[in-house]
């Protein structure tokens, strides 16, 4: 028999792992989502299992799995089901009725206070939906929305073949909470309200996921502000000869390195802002929105209020590429001119050595001419002395002896040194 993989069955099982709800209409949920303030290779998943736990207790719920990144169970009237991400972890309570009262803070009670007060992290987002079924006169659907969000911003539309009508204006209440309301259409089914509820609560938190790289791009672009300047400087003096390029390069190298150092901090980020972006658009476009009573759907919210921060997002990314890439090319030029600047000076220095060494050439035949002479002296006076004792008796004189022996002599010597040069060289 053959064997399975052994992560076969764990990732069919991840297929399975995060199903959708199945609500009953009416029925409101309450939804928290909470980021660490660290990024994610930083995040300390046991105090997030920890705080989950905390919340367990307080209801006699049983514990997930050890290792687990996801968990349904009852918490008192409240179905939880609980996520752990890359990022955040959420938290989502679901009940059936609705109350007098649209949008009651109480129904967010499910998540007590101080125990969100001591969550390992930030609220990123927090969700109050709303689940009644539609109204057969559809003007009592505009009364409503009318009455319980802002005109100025409100979304609006028929979704999944007109299964129901959504709404929200993404504003946060007094409470702290965003508001969304659902209007199923009869004959709908659980599994499908669920889906939309959930898919709500996604739009909100990649949405606000997303834009963390917003201030993340604010602040960038300040800092690039302020290095642009000094690199079109740089760029400019390139073409200054009476600059040191060694000077110029490295405070080139200086600004290189920080914008690589911008680069590496906010890479992870960026990256994580496209990929939620993505998410949104696409949780959007699931919904198979239609217009209703004239209203901008959350497609048109988005293109209009969300877009631009995106865009800006990837405007500040792209400025660093370019100044990143601007920076290199003028290090590379300017590491040329460097090279070509010490190959000059090299070549100057080999000159100075040639002249020095044909000096020292000619001072070195100069002085074995020298030598020559003054070892011919001596060694004619030696051969005299003892050439003169044998030429006493045939008469010639001391000077005629020594003036017969000096060409000999110097001929001699001037072999000798010429020989030992070559044996040298």
């Amino acid at each position: 028999m053959i064997d399975d993989h052994p992560l076969r069955y764990a990732l069919v099982n991840e297929l399975h792992a995060r199903p959708f709800p199945s609500l009953d209409v009416p029925c409101h949920a309450a939804y928290v989502a909470v980021k660490q303030p660290v990024d994610a290779h930083n995040r300390d998943r046991q105090a997030d299992r920890a705080h989950l736990l905390a919340l367990l207790d307080r209801h006699g719920t049983a514990h997930p799995p050890e290792g687990a990144t996801h968990h349904a169970g009852r918490v008192g009237r409240h179905d939880l089901k609980w996520e752990s991400h890359t990022e955040f972890v959420t938290y989502s309570a679901f009940s059936k009725g609705v109350g007098e009262r649209p949008f009651n803070p109480a129904e967010a009670e499910v998540f007590p206070a101080d125990w969100l007060a001591r969550a390992p992290g930030k609220r990123v987002a927090a969700i109050l939906i709303r689940v009644e079924p539609l109204p057969e006169n559809l003007a009592d659907v505009r009364t409503r929305l009318e009455d319980w969000f802002v005109p100025e911003s409100l979304a609006c539309s028929s979704v999944l073949d007109e299964a129901a009508i959504i709404a929200g204006d993404f504003q946060i209440d007094p409470a702290g909470y965003m508001r969304f309301a659902v209007f199923v259409r009869p004959g709908t089914g659980a599994r499908r309200v669920g889906r939309i509820v959930q898919r709500l609560c996604e739009v909100e938190t990649y949405r606000a996921m997303s834009m963390l790289g917003l201030g993340r791009a604010r602040e960038l672009n300040a800092r690039l502000n302020a290095l642009d300047p000094k690199l079109s400087d740089l760029v400019a003096a390139m073409s200054d000869t009476g600059r040191d390029a060694e000077d110029t390069l490295h405070e080139l190298l200086a600004i290189s390195a920080d914008l690589e150092a911008l680069a590496t901090r906010h890479a992870f980020r960026f990256g994580a802002t496209g990929a939620y972006e993505a998410i949104v658009n696409q949780r959007v476009q699931v919904l198979r929105e239609t217009r209703f009573n004239g209203r901008q759907t959350f497609a048109e919210f988005m293109m209009r209020r969300y877009d631009p921060a995106m865009r800006t997002v990837k405007s500040a990314e792209q400025r660093l590429e370019q100044m990143s890439a601007r920076a290199a090319r003028a290090g590379e030029l300017l590491q040329t001119r460097v090279d070509v600047e010490r190959s000059a000076q090299n070549q100057k220095l080999l000159e100075s050595m040639d002249r020095r060494a044909d000096l020292a050439l000619r001072l070195q035949n100069t002085v074995e001419g020298l030598s020559v002479v003054a070892i011919s002296y001596y060694a004619v006076n030696l051969a005299a002395y003892v050439a003169y004792p044998m030429t006493e008796p045939l008469g010639l004189s001391k000077g005629l002896v020594t003036a017969l022996l000096t060409p000999a002599v110097m001929l001699l010597v001037w072999m000798l040194i010429r020989r030992i040069r070559k044996r040298m060289h």
